[in-house]
């Protein structure tokens, strides 16, 4: 069986020498989510771009539903839905209006159109609001509207490009569920972008971890946090202390690995976190850098993250953030690409 999204080698620089992706690959399977894990400015946008037919690449390859997205982009347009960070719904217009108008541009009958708007409408709590103008909407009710809008023709692969971005927990809990059941009681396939670690633990039964317009890391949660062993310890001073003292006092300690020192703050491993702490802890203190304080914790994304990227996620946030200027604008249609 074809795979709903296959993409090798797909290369994206923008004027500027800003290279977006850099020989990016992953597959996605039909019902399956697969998360695009990465930063801001990692590659994430400009993927979705490129298998939405929005964009073409510079090099490399992608089908969607086993259609080419260079050779072919209208027939991959019939088959997707897009919900991107933007919402592309008319807040002039209430929500059964939008709903009813998507469903006439893909040709759909004034009946038909309506009736599948009311489906919607149902399915996704709207039904109370559907007669107000979108831009009376919250945030978590205008995603839900923008999710119903992507879904209106029913597509065989989903894309949802940061779609609990600004929600506050209750709202961003809700959309995570409803995520949930396209992917199960749908058999959609979708390709998730996020830059929150615990909404790619919880929903993605697959990551793809990007970092710099590459993924340096694939696999379920799971398995990838499984990787490493042990646990991790954490430590913190009020100021960077200084590197090479800290490397060498701990290089003396038997089974500390993976050391990663970034200003203020130190990661660690090792196969039990409670027991090495006291030596770690002693170590520090006698070559004159006592800890401010110290954590041990079980294997996060974050710290799978920060093996493969070499940085931990929140720093390669931010940077990512301060240099999004240097890309190409999101793409603000919301629905099926037409």
């Amino acid at each position: 069986m074809a795979h709903a999204i296959e993409a090798d080698g797909l290369v994206k620089t923008y004027p500027g020498a800003v290279r977006a992706l850099d020989g990016l690959s992953i597959t996605l399977g039909q019902g399956e989510i697969l998360g695009l894990l990465g930063p801001n400015g990692a590659g994430k946008s400009t993927t979705v771009k490129i298998l939405t037919t929005l964009i073409r690449p510079d090099a490399g390859t992608a089908a969607v539903a086993g259609h080419d997205v260079l050779r072919r982009p209208d027939r991959v347009r019939r088959v997707i839905g897009v919900v991107s960070q933007r919402s592309g719904a008319d807040p002039e217009a209430s929500g059964r209006d939008n709903l009813v108008l998507q469903a006439r541009l893909y040709g759909t009958g004034g009946a038909e159109a309506r009736r599948r708007a009311d489906e919607l409408l149902e399915r996704f709590g709207l039904r109370e609001v559907a007669a107000r103008k979108v831009k009376t909407y919250s945030g978590g009710t205008q995603r839900r509207l923008d999710v119903a809008l992507g879904l209106v023709h029913r597509p065989r692969v989903l894309f949802l490009d940061e779609p609990t971005t600004g929600l506050d927990p209750e709202a961003r809990a809700s959309m995570w569920a409803e995520i949930a059941a396209l992917a199960g009681d749908d058999a959609l396939a979708i390709l998730l972008t996020t830059h929150y670690l615990d909404e790619a633990d919880r929903l993605a039964r697959r990551l793809a971890i990007v970092d710099r317009g590459s993924v340096v890391a694939e696999g379920t949660p799971d398995a990838l946090k499984g990787e490493l062993r042990g646990d991790a310890v954490h430590l913190e001073w009020g100021e960077a202390p200084e590197e090479g003292a800290v490397r060498a006092a701990l290089g003396r300690l038997p089974g500390i690995r993976d050391v990663m020192l970034e200003g203020p703050r130190l990661s660690a491993r090792t196969d039990d976190g409670a027991a090495a702490v006291p030596a770690v802890l002693a170590a520090l203190d006698h070559a004159g850098f006592p800890a401010a304080a110290v954590t041990v914790a079980r294997p996060s994304l974050d710290d799978v993250y920060l093996r493969y990227a070499g940085r931990r996620f929140a720093q390669a946030d931010t940077a990512g953030s301060a240099s999004a200027t240097g890309t190409a604008t999101e793409p603000a249609a919301t629905g099926g690409v037409r």
